[in-house]
């Protein structure tokens, strides 16, 4: 079970009920998508198996059949096959909006259409997802999946608050809550064994972070205390050397996107401190011998989120417009360590990016139900 023992400084409400009730309501009525509902003739994996492209990759202008496959960092290509990242957000974002709308109101209608996606999309034998990610962010005619594609299922992490937030309704039996826990504790498992989560696991930019607060995020969902602890180590003996003195991360300002993964980073180093804090280990107020802190790499992002045209860096070669857009990190940073000007910027920018590389990189859609 996930639970917390914080105070906050400013004091957490709901923001936007009616968006979240009519999102909730939207949900009622859309279709029930599956992982197996859509394959790719380019997957060496099964019909229960994730599958996705490289986001970066494109057709090489050099050879007749475009293989391999050649980087342009930051360009994503258009004709990657996606069907599966979008099912998955699917159904994430209809279970995290039944589940909110659920906790505003009481009522089982939210929680009955919830179980219904955890039920189909993790446990029903004809329709699940298979827990793992080994085809993940494959590379035409190079590998069949690599470790930075377990980035893709970051999107989860919002449906373990949810399942925690619908397990008091009727609708939601023990056998589902224990399914879907059964299924994290798996996927788990394969994160911390396979080859490529180990490489995921050893990455020094952003998809080292996300790759733990996936783990963290299931561990406590799945009650392995020992895993958790495992993460708070790691944030604070490797993570955070991540971190420039100036509070930066160099390996995201060096890339072609530069403000837009110095925000993603930081917004998951949050998510981190959300997740693992407690009173006797409080990662939101942990320096590092060398002086490397969450606070410190929020004294950095923060003048740029509040004002873009500071920014010192060149701006991103793709969907440069599309930020500052609504994160989580700036509601619980903004909460627990009293940043009222993160609060004020986030209750002022819009519910919901209409630009697809913002909503793709936002794990975090509701984040009053982490808090």
């Amino acid at each position: 079970m996930i639970t917390y023992k914080k105070q906050y400084q400013i004091e957490p409400q709901w923001q936007d009920k009616e968006w979240i009730l009519r999102k909730a309501e939207e949900a009622l009525q859309a279709p029930v998508r599956h992982i197996t509902d859509v394959s790719s003739e380019r997957s060496q994996g099964g019909i229960h198996d994730y599958y996705s492209n490289g986001d970066y990759w494109w057709p090489n202008p050099d050879t007749p059949d475009g293989l391999p496959y050649v980087q342009r960092d930051g360009e994503t290509n258009p004709d990657n096959f996606n069907e599966h990242r979008m099912i998955m957000r699917h159904m994430r974002s209809a279970v995290v909006y039944l589940a909110s709308a659920y906790r505003l109101t009481g009522e089982e209608k939210y929680a009955e259409r919830a179980a219904v996606h955890l039920k189909e999309f993790f446990l029903d034998e004809e329709t699940c997802m298979a827990p793992n990610l080994s085809y993940a962010q494959a590379l035409l005619g190079i590998c069949p999946g690599r470790g930075v594609g377990i980035i893709d299922t970051l999107h989860l992490v919002d449906v373990v608050f949810a399942v925690e937030s619908l397990k008091e309704s009727k609708a939601v039996s023990d056998e589902i809550y224990r399914g879907v826990k059964a299924w994290f504790a798996k996927y788990l498992g394969w994160m911390l064994t396979d080859p490529n989560g180990i490489d995921e696991m050893t990455m020094d930019n952003n998809h080292g972070v996300c790759f733990f607060v996936q783990v963290a995020a299931f561990a406590l969902f799945t009650d392995n205390e020992t895993i958790a602890e495992f993460c708070r180590e790691h944030f604070k003996k490797v993570l955070l050397k991540q971190e420039a003195d100036d509070g930066s991360f160099p390996r995201e300002t060096g890339r072609t996107k530069p403000y837009n993964y110095s925000i993603f980073v930081v917004d998951n180093m949050v998510n981190l401190c959300q997740l693992l804090s407690k009173p006797e280990d409080n990662l939101w107020e942990y320096v590092s011998e060398d002086g490397k802190s969450i606070r410190k790499a929020l004294d950095f992002i923060t003048p740029y989120v509040l004002d873009k045209k500071s920014w010192p860096y060149p701006p991103d070669v793709m969907h440069f417009d599309a930020f500052p857009a609504r994160a989580g990190f700036m509601m619980m940073a903004g909460c627990v360590l009293g940043k009222e000007e993160l609060l004020e910027l986030y209750r002022s920018l819009p519910v919901e990016s209409k630009d697809e590389e913002a909503r793709r990189n936002i794990a975090v859609r509701q984040p009053m139900l982490w808090m």
